[in-house]
């Protein structure tokens, strides 16, 4: 596996750039010179993937993709492009600047969902329905998902995976130092206020965040606890006024979880927050199921060293986000686009990196009688629980209304605003 040298220079100004936006800060990356690849004309002899897997889980998750895309494309030669940061918003400000200069990568990681439609309406990435068919996904691919992917009967991305973002984590030791039961789990926010309090009065925190978009991410899951699926959808199809009583109590709902919380909290990424749940310095964190993996990283096992329930008041609603790969207009080498676009739509592709990763596969003829228990459940959810798209992780909205989001939450977490004016804060970032 070969690191691209592109990425020296430029990520470094994308870095300064996402100062204090939604995810991550950047430190890797590129220059504005050619690859080998591009003077050969062997439009399959390589392939620059763009992704922000960079690190831990993420990065291992990656490792295992590659390593059956070798064996699956021994003669196309894998470049890494990644950079660095939890969510992303440095490799997406880099990618935007490359896209905008004309000098795409071969394929990019994106969310799939509304964050797709503006690199869509910029005439940025390829239909690749095509792809579709000739890889068999569209029957090996779950049909609702596959809805979800389409916009104007185009299909934009090949999916690696489906992450569920509304889970908490929890450390069963500090729960039962606190007089909780590690195995409850709680049907409302009023009943998980309670077991917060606890964990509060014990000495510990509560409940650990980290950076602006792990604050978005548990705003959503607010959001969907006290709204329910038809009125979480209705937040963004406008048959949920965003100025009503009932977003004014999630975000009051919201208000008071973040009062348990962490107080360096945004000085870290999700690893840090994941992290302080591992050490027992934490009693819950809400994390996207990347956090599976993360706890099998350190060596512990479920239930002795972590437990897990779906965001109180949403059991039986699956926070759909998936990774995915698309093809760029203009990609120097598109045949080696297309080679790596076969193997992460593949079953075997797909059971490595998910394995890996702690999501579940997009891929249902993917192999997974070794996965982990959680994997397991989350497996079955998918498959009977009511799908919603995540609004942090750009399912739900275009990656504009998502920042707008992100500034009006880290203002109101920060003391900027008072909640009346995050509310219509919020409301002005969704209706424009």
């Amino acid at each position: 596996m070969r690191v691209n040298t592109r990425f020296a220079a430029a990520a470094a100004g994308a870095a300064v750039l996402a100062l204090g936006l939604t995810a991550c800060g950047g430190d890797d990356s590129s220059d504005t010179s050619s690859g080998d690849g591009g003077s050969s004309g062997d439009s399959a002899g390589e392939v620059e993937v763009f992704t922000w897997w960079a690190a831990g889980s993420e990065k291992a998750g990656l490792d295992a993709l590659v390593g059956v895309f070798n064996e699956q494309h021994p003669d196309t030669e894998f470049i890494n492009g990644a950079v660095a940061g939890g969510a992303g918003s440095a490799a997406k400000d880099l990618l935007q600047s490359r896209l905008q200069t004309n000098d795409p990568p071969d394929t990019f990681q994106a969310h799939a969902g509304a964050e797709l439609q503006d690199y869509i309406s910029a005439g940025q990435i390829e239909d690749v329905s095509d792809l579709y068919d000739e890889f068999g996904l569209t029957e090996a691919f779950p049909a609702d998902l596959v809805d979800r992917l389409t916009v104007d009967g185009k299909i934009y991305s090949i999916p690696s995976n489906i992450h569920r973002a509304n889970v908490v984590w929890a450390n069963p030791t500090v729960l039962e130092d606190a007089g909780l039961d590690p195995a409850a789990t709680y049907d409302s926010m009023d009943d998980w206020f309670t077991a917060l309090d606890a964990v509060e009065e014990s000495g510990v925190t509560a409940l650990s965040v980290a950076t602006t978009w792990t604050q978005v991410n548990l705003l959503e899951t607010v959001l969907l606890a006290d709204l329910g699926a038809e009125g979480y959808n209705g937040l963004w199809d406008g048959s949920t006024d965003w100025e009503g009583a009932e977003v004014t109590g999630a975000l009051e709902d919201f208000e008071k979880l973040m009062g348990y919380t962490n107080t360096d909290r945004d000085g870290l990424d999700w690893p840090d927050a994941t992290q302080q749940v591992i050490d027992g310095q934490a009693g819950f964190n809400v994390m996207g199921d990347w956090a599976e993996a993360a706890f099998a990283e350190a060596g512990k096992s479920s239930p002795a060293d972590y437990t897990y329930f779906p965001v109180p008041g949403t059991d039986g609603v699956f926070d759909f986000l998936a990774d995915s790969f698309t093809l760029p207009v203009g990609a120097p080498h598109p045949d080696g686009a297309k080679n790596w676009l076969e193997t992460v739509g593949s079953a075997d592709g797909q059971a490595a990196f998910n394995k890996a990763k702690g999501s579940i596969p997009a891929n249902t003829e993917s192999d997974t009688s070794d996965f982990s228990e959680y994997q397991k459940t989350a497996i079955d959810s998918f498959s009977q629980d009511t799908i919603v798209s995540s609004l942090a992780h750009g399912a739900a909205v275009p990656v504009a209304t998502l920042n707008d989001i992100s500034d009006a939450t880290s203002k109101f977490t920060t003391g900027a605003s008072d909640l009346a004016g995050y509310q219509s804060e919020l409301a002005a970032a969704v209706n424009g």
